[in-house]
């Protein structure tokens, strides 16, 4: 009986791992590899080994697990993110893999595969005594980066909770990214700073003891994979690869990994942002 069940899941497993095989990816892309577009200054999404100067970060996890189902190179391209979409619009990448929060307005010009979820969350120093949760910094200056969706739902979430508890409205300051409003933060410039809840575990574990994250993410949304309108077979191929990893463990091993499993989704999607 033993023996005939092992030999079920074998043949199972076998079963499973031919269909995967099976992907149908566009001739040009089995010829030249998969070009990637990315910018190693996200962590840990992207960016690069200190020890070694080497991409690496879920993303870079991700994508080249990609391609092994794929059975294609990934040709990885550093692009400054606000040329990224432009870069796929183009055709100088393929795919962009650097952490993009799948918006409706990006949705205008490139469609995204999603594979990840995330939101923003408050944090501040550890040393501040005065804030321990969101709700205390109505009325105080809270930096994020400029460049996300943050300082809008920032004024979003600060009208549907500050003000409407009659509370000031929370000052929203625009940085050059998370890393200057971190460096404000520190010099009490500000008195706190939104970022991505996937990159908050990372940098309270590099600056351990410095900063305290305030209450959950404040809301959801979807990082998705930048693609071509016009790229259908790969969106298909790239979402079975995706969908393969998720069936296999692969995809989990990854973002428990980077300390991110509860991030993960359990089917890849198109435009859910």
């Amino acid at each position: 009986m033993k023996k005939l069940l092992l030999s079920a899941i074998s043949a199972a497993l076998l079963l499973q791992s031919s269909a995967w095989a099976d992907i149908a990816v566009p001739a040009a892309i089995k010829e030249k590899g998969l070009t990637v577009a990315i910018m190693p200054n996200y962590p840990p999404m992207d960016f690069k080994d200190p020890a070694t100067n080497q991409l690496t970060g879920v993303d870079y996890d991700l994508g080249q697990a990609i391609g092994e189902k794929l059975g294609v190179k990934i040709n990885w391209q550093e692009i400054a993110f606000e040329q990224m979409v432009n870069a796929v619009v183009t055709k100088r990448v393929d795919l962009v893999m650097s952490g993009m929060t799948d918006t409706k307005e990006r949705q205008q010009v490139v469609n995204f595969i999603d594979y990840f979820k995330t939101g923003p969350q408050f944090y501040t120093q550890s040393a501040r005594s005065d804030i321990n949760s969101a709700m205390d910094l109505c009325g105080k200056k809270v930096g994020t980066s400029r460049r996300t969706t943050f300082p809008q739902e920032i004024a979003n979430w600060s009208k549907a909770h500050c003000e409407a508890a009659g509370k000031p409205a929370i000052i929203v300051v625009g940085a050059e990214g998370t890393a200057d409003a971190r460096t404000q933060l520190r010099q009490n410039r500000l008195d706190g700073v939104v970022q991505g809840s996937e990159t908050l575990p990372y940098i309270m574990d590099l600056e351990k003891g410095k900063y305290k994250a305030l209450d959950k993410a404040f809301s959801f949304q979807y990082t998705g994979m930048a693609i071509g309108k016009d790229a259908g077979e790969l969106t298909t191929a790239i979402q079975a690869a995706i969908d393969a990893m998720i069936a296999d463990g692969t995809y989990q091993k990854i973002l428990g990994k980077w300390g991110l499993a509860d991030n993960g989704v359990a089917k890849a999607t198109v435009n859910q942002g």
